[in-house]
């Protein structure tokens, strides 16, 4: 892996063009090799992750058993090949549009990717995280940017990685800052993917789109996941939100991006002071690292300062859980608390009317998640509440909460600008292996000629749209 950056690249041009030819059955096994190689690791990697990170071994070793779940999840996909989304149109002379030729369209991968790893999730968003996953089973090529946060982690999962994949320029490790973005400008490159902050997400998308040729960037950026209670969930359910609230909110440390970092609540509620007793009792976590906590108190200390917010929580270690709440006007008037502090600090804003919440939610930021807790029989009185938080994000929650993210085909994990770049995807589920694709059409093409996919023997026995239509009807 001590190729240089030009060299990564035209290995993985090469690549690219066998992996977009070959059967998907080989690109299904592909995966399943990677999983199989992480489990056959599982004991080294978590200790190493465990060294470099802080986390702990049930949580590191949970998030392992996720990333080969995932893995195996894709591999199915690939095999399955609906995501390749076949349409064979057939020739209809008396189509209305004019004559409608033999048309067969199909989606095929873009190209090499650059993946950046996250320092949050060292297995599941890292090495052979979701978007390496996705961008190996959409057939593309992978240069993973390892991240500084859990080096000797990435050095080892990556030869992990390499060798499953078997294939020269299949899969390609960086570790500077400098060849992360010399590959990110690379000609070769066909798109990126990162999870992180949103200060270095954009700078890394400005490279992407002042490129000669632009690129996909999928970029994955921030959230504080708002959770709106209503007058009657905190008059009946005081206790049990307050509980799910304080779970959710420090769980890893607050480090994840689905935290709900902000929470409405009706004024005068049980719902605060029950989180403020719950939160007092939590014991302090290590951070990630010693850069990420700074940050987290830099950030904390600046909305601790705003005029109007109070602290009802004092933090008896620089790592104790945090709570601040104000009221819906001094939040809607100070920026500073619509941020992602990163960490174990929940902003808690009281309301007089749910409609004012309604107006505030619309101006918010993009979200990956938004949550509803209310009354089991409120639904249908909340229709203006659902549809404010449904434009604002990407997962919808009623009465559960965010931090749970399943790897499933109907996941969304994205959300309208600043929570990601690209908001018609997802990083996580099945539908993740989309960003990394395009659609080609071909049209008169002899049988012999034409991609596997689109031949009408359908050698492999992917599922075809066919339109037999004659006329339109």
């Amino acid at each position: 892996m001590s190729q240089s950056v030009d060299d990564l690249l035209e290995a993985a041009r090469k690549a690219a063009r066998h992996l977009a030819q070959e059967p998907l059955t080989e690109r299904a096994d592909r995966l399943e090799r990677i999983a199989e190689a992480l489990e056959s690791d599982r004991e080294a990697l978590v200790m190493l992750a465990i060294r470099e990170t802080y986390l702990g071994e049930q949580r590191l070793n949970g998030e392992l058993t996720r990333t080969t779940f995932q893995l195996r999840l894709l591999a199915d996909a690939v095999r399955q090949g609906t995501f390749l989304d076949v349409r064979l149109d057939r020739p209809a002379a008396d189509w209305p549009s004019g004559p409608r030729p033999d048309l067969r369209r199909y989606r095929v991968p873009l190209g090499p990717v650059e993946v950046f790893a996250a320092s949050n999730f060292p297995f599941a968003f890292s090495v052979a995280g979701g978007d390496t996953a996705s961008a190996l089973a959409a057939g593309c090529p992978v240069i993973l940017k390892g991240h500084p946060g859990h080096p000797e982690l990435t050095s080892r999962t990556a030869a992990l990685v390499e060798t499953a994949v078997d294939l020269p320029g299949g899969f390609g490790l960086v570790t500077s800052v400098g060849d992360g973005v010399a590959v990110l400008e690379h000609p070769h490159l066909a798109a990126a993917a990162f999870t992180g902050s949103i200060s270095g997400g954009l700078a890394l998308a400005r490279i992407a789109a002042s490129r000669s040729e632009p690129i996909p960037f999928f970029g994955e950026l921030g959230s504080i996941n708002p959770v709106v209670v209503t007058p009657r969930a905190a008059t009946e359910r005081a206790s049990d939100i307050a509980a799910g609230y304080v779970g959710s909110l420090t769980l890893g440390a607050g480090q994840f991006c689905t935290n709900p970092g902000l929470l409405f609540v009706p004024r005068g509620s049980a719902v605060l002071g029950e989180i403020a007793d719950r939160l007092a009792d939590v014991a302090p976590a290590p951070m990630l690292n010693d850069r990420i906590a700074s940050g987290f108190h830099s950030v904390a200390g600046q909305m601790a300062q705003v005029p109007g917010v109070t602290a009802p929580v004092e933090p008896s270690d620089p790592l104790s859980p945090r709570l601040l709440t104000c009221d819906l006007q001094t939040f809607a008037s100070s920026p500073v608390l619509h941020e992602e502090a990163f960490g174990p600090l929940g902003v808690t804003v009281t309301y007089d009317d749910l409609d004012d919440v309604v107006r505030e939610i619309a101006s918010l930021p993009g979200q990956l998640t938004t949550t509803v807790q209310a009354a089991s029989d409120e639904a249908a009185e909340l229709a203006d509440l659902t549809g404010a938080l449904a434009a604002r994000s990407g997962r919808v929650l009623w009465n559960q909460w965010p931090t749970g993210v399943a790897v499933s085909a109907a996941q969304q994990h994205g959300g309208p600008f600043p929570a990601t770049t690209a908001p018609g995807t997802t990083s996580v589920g099945t539908a993740a292996i989309d960003r990394f694709l395009r659609p080609v059409a071909y049209q008169g093409w002899p049988q012999s000629a034409l991609p596997a996919p689109l031949q009408d023997s359908n050698p492999w026995g992917v599922p075809q749209n066919i339109d037999e239509r004659t006329t339109y009807a």
